[in-house]
């Protein structure tokens, strides 16, 4: 009998990730305009004409037109291929750091929806409960489910305590410092703590860490280039969500780094 190896499996997930990619360039449209993911089908939001099935392959439909619509010959963002790509190689990391596991599934969704949240984040200023209030219910069965399968009651307590610990350390940030964080950020905190809390403590220091860590260096980088001010809000999500998944491919071997820092041999 054949049995895929990594590669081929990474492989598979990748191309479903081009394919969830497509839909969540839907989703970054629509979300935030209140509109609906299922009617009208795809269209051009210059001319409203229907994208054509063909048209509508991730990166190879942007491709073959040339970035630009079929009928009024508006362009296309490049941003649309962008995320489906970026959707297949994130889909294709988590794949092979879990590899098929009873996580997996999980994590998969976790990426999904960090992509879709991220670039909402940075367009609007907003993490929408309509994608993450939901998001605790299917991270909830998703890795209830893992831990029925592979007994890790040990891991989901964890999880629990996590998601309850940063919601509330995000939540009191959020009220003394309102101007700095915003309740959308206290409520992806505790969706993180969950993916977080399952892989270990480590994970959630690390994780973090690393979202303060990355938000503050994106906003002295914006700060030094003039392209911000002090008064100017930046977006936290994005930075919480790098931080997070730095921390499900690294922690280990940052969490070494780090004690080899405080605890030198010899």
């Amino acid at each position: 009998m054949f049995v895929p190896d990594d590669t081929v499996i990474a492989a598979v997930a990748g191309v479903l990730g081009l394919v969830v990619g497509s839909f969540l360039n839907v989703v970054v449209y629509r979300v935030p305009r209140a509109q609906s993911l299922v009617r009208p089908a795809s269209h051009c939001p210059a001319c409203t004409a229907p994208i054509r099935p063909w048209h509508n392959v991730p990166v190879l439909g942007w491709l073959v037109l040339r970035g630009r619509c079929a009928d009024c010959r508006e362009p296309i963002s490049v941003r649309y291929p962008l995320v489906e790509l970026g959707t297949g190689v994130l889909f294709a990391a988590v794949t092979a750091r879990f590899g098929l596991s009873p996580e997996l599934p999980a994590y998969l969704y976790l990426a999904a929806i960090a992509v879709a949240l991220a670039l909402i984040d940075l367009d609007v200023m907003r993490l929408p409960d309509r994608i993450v209030l939901p998001s605790y219910l299917v991270t909830a069965i998703l890795l209830l489910v893992a831990a029925v399968a592979a007994g890790s009651w040990q891991d989901a307590g964890r999880a629990l305590l996590a998601m309850a610990a940063l919601y509330a350390g995000y939540w009191l940030l959020a009220f003394v410092y309102p101007d700095g964080m915003g309740f959308g950020d206290v409520k992806l905190a505790g969706l993180l703590g969950l993916y977080l809390g399952w892989l270990g403590w480590n994970s959630v220091w690390v994780g973090t860490f690393a979202g303060f860590l990355v938000g503050g260096v994106v906003g002295m980088v914006l700060l030094a280039t003039r392209r911000a001010t002090g008064r100017t809000a930046i977006p936290f999500g994005p930075a919480m969500l790098v931080g997070g998944f730095l921390a499900v491919f690294a922690a280990t071997p940052i969490t070494v780094w780090y004690s080899s820092l405080l605890l030198p041999s010899g």
